[in-house]
């Protein structure tokens, strides 16, 4: 019997609040910002909640956190969806923190009615500098002693748009004392006269973030509110204003989030990375958002096997990018169609083979029997890569060479009896003999050859445009190096190949196809594609080349 998997901390709380009959069922949320695209730990939160939702018979809600103005676009929510979506989740209700812009405004009435929150006139660098150190206390100011009619009606005077922005804020009274400086009166409401993406122009105050989360969350009933570990400090928050509220008490679990080596996940560097021309837009194969590994090829079973395997722990810590590429080659081995294309191709004749003569080979499509089988065209030309070809072969060199012999995959086994090199000693073509009795799958001829080299017929292949996509840092922790974190930027993570040659049937290639191109790696069709130019991405390598680097080191 194979072991059962063990709980996570979460998940230990959940059954105990089932099992207590706290909650009926369970609630979750995603509540992402819509400021940016989402990325690979992004999917570590969804693939949470949604899996919570799932495993316990609950639901989760999308709540898009929709506070701020000035950095949100409807183009953000719609990819945010499109990206849960090909995650394989569905979300029981599309909710949005401003459907309660009207609800949270009277909860902040009802704090100022209770002598619970203030209006400061101050500024932003006199309020920081009153707010003390975490070793200093902080200092009440002459704002702070209002009364509640006056905060009641400068409230509504700034709803109604009396105010420029930052001219005056509005703050929960707590304790400027306490030793969680987040409890030092923070800024609920501030004035932003921005035209919102969903509610135009209809307010000019906007909550902030730790005002609208545990409030949107009960709003909601939301029985278990998951979110990273950096918001420990902001717990006690949240549980104050619900306690204060006398709300539906929904409670905060913090997880570690996702570190990944060789990767930023910070959204702002990410928008440098765009904005500076690093990188050819938010889905380059390159970035870590999950557009991008869309596009470059991963499936949403190998990113949400990624996800289950790395756990739900509570403390920090960095997962090696290759345990991702490790999921997805151990996905990819089983969907993916084997085909042959020639990166680098040089051209083989076959003297014995008769001119004008065509033959059609069969080759299976994969390991599976079920991927069925296709028909290769073999002729008197072929292409082969040029690496396969040695003029002065190395020791142990199985592959071709002067007078050296080899099978060429799906087909026979071929004898080098020459080669020519044009005026600048490149070698532009190869001349060989076949053995006519070595066919694969009815070889008589009783010559054993170590090497096996992959081709495409030169009478049919296409030409195409390959990407060979490398990690984008030289580095595990480019933000842990000194200067500028783009200073670590791979030179070397992108390598156009103009001119590659591919088999015919990839004529018929779709983006939602996957290609294992024989002993080069894993590939997919770009959207970049037109009728008339076929483009590869380069999904991942068949190796982790990598680990040899970090060996040397």
């Amino acid at each position: 019997m194979s072991e059962e998997k063990s709980l996570n901390f979460i998940e230990d709380i959940i059954e105990e609040d089932l099992r207590a009959g706290k909650y009926k069922s369970i609630l979750t949320r995603f509540p992402p910002e819509p400021n940016g695209y989402l990325h690979i730990g992004h999917a570590k939160a969804i693939c949470l909640n949604f899996g919570l939702g799932l495993k316990y018979g609950g639901k989760t809600n999308l709540r898009f956190d929709d506070t701020n103005p000035v950095t949100e676009e409807t183009e953000y929510v719609d990819s945010i969806k499109d990206d849960i979506k090909w995650l394989g989740f569905t979300w029981a209700e599309e909710l949005y923190t401003s459907d309660y812009f009207g609800k949270l405004y009277e909860f902040a009435v009802d704090l100022i009615k209770k002598d619970l929150a203030y209006v400061d006139d101050s500024t932003a660098e006199e309020i920081a500098a009153m707010k003390g150190t975490p070793t200093e206390p902080g200092k009440d100011n002459l704002y702070r002693s209002r009364s509640i009619e006056e905060n009641l009606q400068i409230f509504t005077d700034m709803k109604d748009g009396k105010y420029k922005d930052g001219k005056k804020v509005l703050r929960a009274k707590i304790d400027m004392k306490h030793t969680n400086m987040l409890m030092r009166d923070p800024i609920i409401y501030r004035i932003k006269h921005a035209h919102h993406h969903r509610t135009g122009n209809d307010w000019c105050i906007y909550p902030m973030y730790d005002f609208a989360h545990g409030q949107s969350d009960s709003i909601e009933n939301i029985t278990h509110s998951v979110c990273t570990l950096e918001f420990i400090p902001h717990r006690e928050l949240y549980d104050w204003l619900i306690e204060k509220l006398e709300i539906f008490p929904s409670h905060q679990y913090e997880f570690a989030r996702l570190n990944m080596t060789y990767t930023v996940m910070s959204k702002r560097k990410l928008l440098q990375l765009v904005n500076d021309g690093h990188v050819k837009g938010w889905d380059d194969p390159r970035m870590p958002t999950l557009s991008a590994f869309r596009r470059k090829g991963y499936t949403p079973e190998s990113i949400r096997t990624f996800c289950d395997k790395i756990g739900v722990a509570k403390r920090e810590n960095f997962i090696d990018l290759s345990l991702l590429e490790f999921c997805l080659r151990e996905d990819l081995n089983q969907r993916a169609l084997r085909v042959m294309a020639v990166l680098d191709p040089v051209k083989l004749i076959i003297s014995n083979y008769d001119d004008g003569k065509t033959e059609e080979l069969i080759s299976e499509n994969g390991p599976d029997e079920a991927m069925g089988k296709r028909v290769l065209t073999f002729g008197k030309e072929l292409y082969i890569e040029r690496e396969d070809f040695m003029e002065e072969p190395a020791k142990k060199w199985f592959r071709l060479a002067p007078g050296a012999m080899v099978r060429l995959k799906s087909a026979y086994i071929v004898k080098c009896e020459s080669f020519i090199k044009d005026n600048s000693g490149k070698i532009t073509d190869i001349h060989c003999t076949y053995i006519p009795e070595s066919k694969s799958g009815s070889d008589s001829s009783g010559i054993s050859v170590k090497g096996t080299i992959h081709w495409v017929n030169a009478a049919t292949a296409v030409t195409a445009e390959v990407r060979l996509y490398d990690r984008l840092f030289t580095v595990e922790n480019p933000l842990g190096e000194e200067g500028d974190f783009k200073d670590t930027i791979n030179p070397n993570s992108l390598d156009i190949i103009k001119n590659a040659m591919v088999e015919p049937s990839l004529k018929d290639a779709t983006a939602e196809s996957r290609y294992q191109f024989i002993r080069k790696g894993y590939f997919c069709l770009d959207k970049d594609s037109t009728p008339g130019k076929m483009v590869f991405n380069r999904t991942v390598t068949l190796k982790d080349a990598w680990a040899k680097e970090v060996k040397k080191k």
